[in-house]
């Protein structure tokens, strides 16, 4: 019914904002005449500055033997050929002395939102932008700590990260395609610097677009129904995969790695929602996670989940 509800406002050009959990199972659509009378914030900018706050978080993650066994059950699947490209993600109990209002107003991000006193996220990855007949996505795949010698050396010439990316550019471009015609990889994989609190990580990206049409505006439901959950933060196939996480991870991800975006009448601009922090009656819980080939080494991985809790 929420995607129907999205198709009508954007035929009426209605602006709107829009959130989806990671199955697109919950879906959340506020008008921005209403916003104001909710107790959400969001923030979506391209130019952002960063600004250095000094707060800092404990972690208090799971012990690298249980992510290895986890680890371990994906690679099988691989192997078995259930899936070639996972996005395995755990989460992770921090202490802040912030709230999540605090933590929303201190965050420096393309996509910040913070929904009620329930979550807050702060990503540097898009999920889709569509403005006049064009759609355009930006995978995110491999991520190096920036204080690594040759960082960007490694990283692009790293053969587990290159198939790794190659599999979601092909994925999405695939996606994309479901909704749209002429798609093409317009960039592949340029390197972007992401400030991750007091370090810095670099982060490959690539660009991919297709044509839309001049009716989108009636079908945006439709279109976001057919993309979702995100390919960047699910694996491929996507059918298979997404079965595989739901008995691999064993928690609910929630609205962890949904999607959340903004409609002004004329565009769409929304981003995936990694960097994540939920309130749950036990504390704070910080959702983190990479993507997983069968080239992959379970203590980079765990490492690279950790580096991944952070406050921007």
């Amino acid at each position: 019914m929420q995607f129907e509800l999205l198709n009508s406002l954007g035929k009426q050009k209605e602006p709107f904002l829009f959130i989806s959990d990671f199955k697109a199972e919950k879906v959340e659509v506020i008008l921005l005449e209403d916003l104001c009378k909710e107790d959400i914030e969001f923030s979506i900018s391209e130019n952002y500055i960063f600004t250095p706050h000094g707060e800092t978080l404990q972690k208090t993650p799971l012990p690298f033997e249980i992510y290895k066994k986890k680890f371990d059950q994906v690679i099988e699947k691989i192997e078995a050929g259930e899936t070639y490209l996972l996005n395995l993600t755990q989460p992770t109990k921090i202490k802040t002395r912030l709230t999540l209002k605090e933590i929303f107003a201190h965050a420096s991000a393309h996509y910040k939102l913070r929904f009620k006193d329930k979550f807050v996220c702060f990503s540097p990855e898009k999920f889709i932008q569509i403005e006049g007949t064009r759609i355009n996505t930006f995978p995110m795949k491999g991520t190096i700590d920036a204080s690594v010698a040759n960082a960007e050396q490694i990283i692009l010439n790293n053969q587990k990260e290159m198939a790794e990316h190659v599999m979601v550019v092909d994925l999405l471009r695939n996606d994309l395609s479901i909704v749209a015609t002429h798609v093409k990889v317009e960039k592949f994989r340029y390197v972007e610097v992401i400030k991750a609190g007091e370090k810095k990580l670099l982060q490959v990206s690539s660009h991919i677009s297709g044509d839309i049409g001049e009716d989108w505006h009636e079908r945006i439901g439709d279109i976001l129904k057919s993309l979702l959950p995100a390919g960047s933060i699910s694996g491929a196939p996507k059918k298979s995969t997404l079965k595989i996480i739901e008995e691999t991870e064993e928690y609910e991800r929630g609205f962890f790695s949904g999607v959340f975006g903004v409609y002004d009448g004329e565009k769409f601009d929304s981003g995936v929602m990694i960097r994540f922090i939920e309130k749950t009656e036990k504390g704070f819980i910080y959702k983190s996670g990479g993507g997983i080939t069968v080239e992959s080494d379970a203590m980079q991985e765990y490492k690279e989940l950790l580096d991944k809790i952070y406050l921007p």
